[in-house]
């Protein structure tokens, strides 16, 4: 008897050591990224689609050294039997979308059922998706209310900067990169200081300065105007709209120099809110820098919160990646 049992408890330990290691069953697909900052959004997407016949390990593109970026990426992949097979690229889109095989890049991008592309512009701009934004100030803060409505004011900014932006769009597709370059539209249509009670004008001072550039290119180029204007019949098609165009400019420009700008004053003030009422409550001193304490350690930092958002799962650009993933899988990987 107690052998029987020695037996089968021997039994159920290796049982239960054995799920402790991947299944080596399942055939591996390896999804090469550009950076670290990558490896989160692509992970959360791609373990969406896990079965017991496959998984997904994603990689940097170099096992040998320390080079990373969308050229690694695209280098290590376009040119190997694997493609496809085990082996896929995800990359950001930065303007090869937009650009729809205007250069040789974006052309490879566009053309490989391979290749998966963010449709925005980098994962960045899926962190700041609008509709997202309170939740990552509530984490930073814990501190519910809303003061600014994200949505709407992203929408105002889309609006703000899309004619611009068009123009931008429409040198690069000429392969004119100085005329128009991304670090001066960028400099147009940053915000500068948001004022929480009054965030209408910080857009102001960006319909502003888009005004001024615009007047300004339509006068040095007057033959542009009406192909700038075919340009954006043929972008709404890829989802680029007045009302969208925040998820298509830059990332690091989005994130840094305009969402920022905007959580850091909602976030300072919603901490601040927070420890008046402690300050309020609180019977007696002791009591107040205790709670104080507790509340100052369970504050996360916004703009990590910010990095690590991942309340974008609804939004269409999403939606997109998830059905190219899908279509890659049926058709046997």
């Amino acid at each position: 008897m107690a052998t029987s049992l020695k037996h089968n408890l021997t039994s159920a330990y290796f049982t239960a050591a054995d799920r402790l290691y991947p299944k080596k069953s399942r055939r591996r697909i390896v999804a090469y990224v550009e950076s670290y900052d990558d490896v989160a959004f692509w992970r959360t997407l791609l373990s969406e689609f896990e079965t017991d016949e496959y998984y997904f390990q994603v990689m940097l593109p170099s096992s040998t050294s320390l080079a990373k970026g969308k050229k690694m990426v695209l280098m290590n992949t376009l040119n190997t039997a694997e493609l496809g097979k085990s082996l896929i690229a995800c990359v950001d889109s930065d303007y090869d979308f937009l650009l729809q095989g205007k250069t040789n890049v974006s052309h490879k991008i566009n053309s490989s059922p391979y290749i998966f592309q963010t449709y925005a512009y980098a994962i960045e701009n899926f962190h700041c998706y609008a509709e997202s934004l309170h939740e990552v100030c509530v984490q930073a803060t814990l501190n519910d209310r809303v003061l600014i409505d994200f949505p709407a004011f992203l929408k105002h900014y889309s609006q703000a900067v899309y004619p611009l932006f068009l123009w931008n769009i429409f040198f690069y597709r000429w392969h004119d990169n100085n005329t128009f370059p991304m670090h001066e539209f960028s400099t147009c249509t940053r915000l500068y200081e948001v004022n929480v009670r009054r965030p209408e004008q910080a857009l102001e001072t960006v319909h502003r300065n888009v005004t001024r550039k615009l007047s300004e290119l339509r006068q040095r180029f007057p033959h542009h105007i009406e192909p700038v204007e075919r340009l954006a019949t043929e972008l709404d098609r890829l989802g680029l709209t007045p009302d969208t165009a925040y998820l298509y400019i830059q990332g690091h420009h989005l994130m840094d120099n305009v969402v920022m700008k905007l959580l850091v004053p909602v976030c300072t003030v919603l901490r601040r809110e927070r420890e008046q009422e402690i300050k309020r409550l609180a019977t007696h001193d002791e009591q107040f820098r205790n709670e104080l304490t507790s509340y100052e350690n369970s504050q996360v930092n916004v703009g990590v919160m910010l990095k690590k958002n991942s309340g974008y799962k609804d939004l269409y650009l999403y939606q997109w990646l998830k059905e190219d993933i899908k279509d890659f899988l049926e058709q046997g990987g």
